[in-house]
């Protein structure tokens, strides 16, 4: 049993001629570096310029400090990595090509490249920062990537694309620019916690993207925060969508996902936005000081929404719809800040059901031009008969046991004052070319 306990041991640690080397600035210098290495080697750069682009072909770790720059000098892919159990620390990596199509990089990650690290680095000018395409189980971690500023963000890359790679775990990178922070596509397994994002189009963005978390990350003046497209089963937990331009939370033909204990606040359009997505439960939200608290359309179907707090929205509820919908569940609601609530029992439940819209509202949704009637007599009354006799509702959402008290969700000081720097960006006008409303360009 000895023998057999020595034997796997020894298979675990690192082979004992593994070695540290030196690598010196200047080009070609890298991949000869490279080529010169046995499984497990550290490359150690100096400060300096290495120029790319470079494959990694081996299981080695590369390590150096900030100064240190692998520029790709415009083509391709700055650094590929085709060999499992490679580490990636520390130092900067700039310089990828310009074409979008072939997904030009600062880091690519391919099929059969697992368990691949990539920690501590500064990605810069490249159009997408790390690319995960077929690599399972790697690690995207505390890096800082700042994208690319062209005029139209469309047509810029993302801060991390993981494709069709289970078991990604991206934590605790600073993503900035470009167009999406981390772009999911045909991905399962994976989880994105921890990360920063601003100056984007989306900060985290799913399409058929299955069994994954999103939790305790930072969308700070993006023009939409976690946009959960063609997806099942994914975890959306702990978020802070701090003024988001569209929408603060988006289900798109989602299914099966959690919704739990986000903030939204200060979205110019919607703090949350359900299209066409079923079974899904929303619990312990604030959706706060958006122009809509949430957009509830397309058919979506036996969805839970409960504990969530709607304070200060300009609109609280934008249904269209027919039938009636209660939005409590076992006996509790949600907070309303517009509810004139009283509570004589004390059990933190109000005494009276809550409708957030009327048929005037689904007038001026299909009118928007009777707006100018709002304030006609004929209008008050049509309001105050249908408060005070409800069987002339047009149907719509019901909360039947709206709570007394909001959930509370704290924002970090340095947080909040990032979210302060972006404040009424948006009332200057549009800033780019995208168009959130139109879910095909997605």
């Amino acid at each position: 049993m000895l023998r057999a306990l020595i034997l796997a041991l020894a298979c675990l640690a690192p082979p004992v001629w593994a070695r540290d080397v030196q690598v010196v600035p200047g080009p070609g210098a890298l991949a000869e570096a490279i080529a010169g290495t046995s499984p497990g080697d550290v490359l150690l750069l100096s400060d300096g310029a290495y120029p790319g682009p470079v494959t990694i072909d081996r299981s080695l770790t590369l390590r150096g400090p900030k100064g240190a720059v692998v520029d790709g000098t415009g083509q391709g892919t700055v650094l590929t990595i085709t060999a499992p159990d490679v580490v990636l620390e520390g130092f900067t990596v700039t310089g990828s090509g310009g074409v979008n199509a072939d997904l030009d990089a600062g880091v690519k990650i391919v099929k059969g490249a697992d368990r691949v690290l990539v920690t501590g680095l500064y990605l810069t000018d490249n159009m997408h920062g790390i690319d995960i395409h077929g690599g399972r189980d790697v690690r995207v971690a505390g890096n800082v990537i700042e994208g690319r500023q062209n005029p139209r963000m469309n047509e810029r890359g993302n801060g991390v694309y993981v494709w069709n790679s289970p078991g990604a775990l991206v934590e605790d990178n600073d993503i900035r620019w470009g167009r999406d922070g981390i772009f999911s596509n045909t991905s399962k397994d994976s989880t994105y916690r921890g990360n920063l994002f601003r100056d984007l189009r989306f900060a985290v963005h799913f399409m058929y993207t299955h069994r994954t978390e999103v939790i305790d990350n930072i969308s700070i003046g993006n023009h939409l925060g976690f946009a959960i497209m063609n997806s099942d089963r994914a975890v959306v937990r702990g978020n802070l969508s701090l003024g988001d331009r569209e929408h603060g939370v988006m289900l798109n033909y989602t299914n099966n996902a959690d919704i739990t204990g986000n903030l939204v606040r200060g979205g110019t359009k919607k703090c949350l936005f359900i299209y066409n997505a079923h079974k899904n439960l929303v619990v312990g939200n604030r959706f706060q000081d958006c122009g809509i608290g949430i957009h509830f359309t397309a058919g979506s179907e036996k969805n839970v929404l409960t504990g969530n707090a709607f304070l200060g929205n300009q609109e609280q509820v934008k249904y269209v719809g027919t039938r009636f919908l209660e939005w409590s569940f076992e006996g509790r609601g949600n907070y309303w800040s517009d509810h004139p609530a009283f509570d004589l029992n004390g059990d933190g439940i109000a005494d009276g059901v809550f409708r957030p819209n009327d048929l005037m509202d689904h007038i001026l949704w299909s009118q928007p031009a009777a707006k100018l009637l709002t304030g006609a007599p004929s209008v008050q009354l049509i309001r105050w008969s249908q408060s005070n006799f409800p069987a002339t509702l047009p149907g719509g959402v019901v909360d039947s046991h709206p709570l007394m008290a909001p959930v509370a969700i704290p924002v970090p000081d340095d947080i909040a004052a990032m979210e302060a720097l972006v404040a009424g960006r948006w009332a200057k006008g549009n800033f780019d070319d995208i168009d959130a409303e139109n879910l095909g360009t997605h």
